[in-house]
């Protein structure tokens, strides 16, 4: 568990399952996320598994705020980071936030870990900045790395030096 100024960050259990269907089924949320929004309470269960049952290499958490439920920040498999916000949140700072606090975790119990890297389809502008101000840096793009939906999308590659930029 992770406490920040306005957020808990904090592993998933399964009385979560409908906060978290909220979430994975709503559009906007989902659009630039490695698949669809979820149409069934079945598909958020089997996803959700991974986050209570998660891998030895996963650090995976439920951003919750106020008591609510609204997104995740994380590595479903270290290096990679990602995150997810419920746009009733967006622009309020709570995903550089949440993020922040992920990336001094994973730091303080990884020492070995020497980067952390992202994916990004380029049109995700607001990921593009966020990740940006947390220190992360293109390394390469590739075109047509995910099928989403009936669409073909792109990817941009980042990574974070342990410590940031600086280091």
């Amino acid at each position: 568990m992770i406490r920040t100024d306005r957020l808990l960050l904090r592993r998933a259990t399964w009385d979560d399952l409908d906060a978290v269907h909220r979430l994975l089924s709503d559009p906007r949320v989902m659009r630039y996320w490695s698949r669809p929004e979820h149409e069934t309470l079945e598909e958020t269960r089997h996803w959700l598994r991974f986050l209570i049952e998660p891998a030895p290499d996963s650090r995976d958490f439920l951003i919750e705020r106020d008591g609510e439920v609204i997104g995740k920040a994380g590595a479903w498999k270290l290096p990679e980071v990602g995150f997810l916000l419920h746009p009733d949140h967006w622009g309020q700072g709570l995903a550089f936030e949440a993020m922040t606090a992920v990336i001094a975790h994973v730091e303080a119990g990884q020492p070995a870990l020497p980067e952390l890297t992202a994916e990004v389809d380029p049109r995700n502008t607001a990921s593009l900045r966020l990740l940006d101000r947390l220190g992360f840096r293109e390394t390469h793009r590739a075109e047509r790395t995910l099928l989403w939906k009936d669409e073909w999308c792109d990817s941009i590659y980042l990574a974070r030096a342990r410590g940031g930029p600086e280091a």
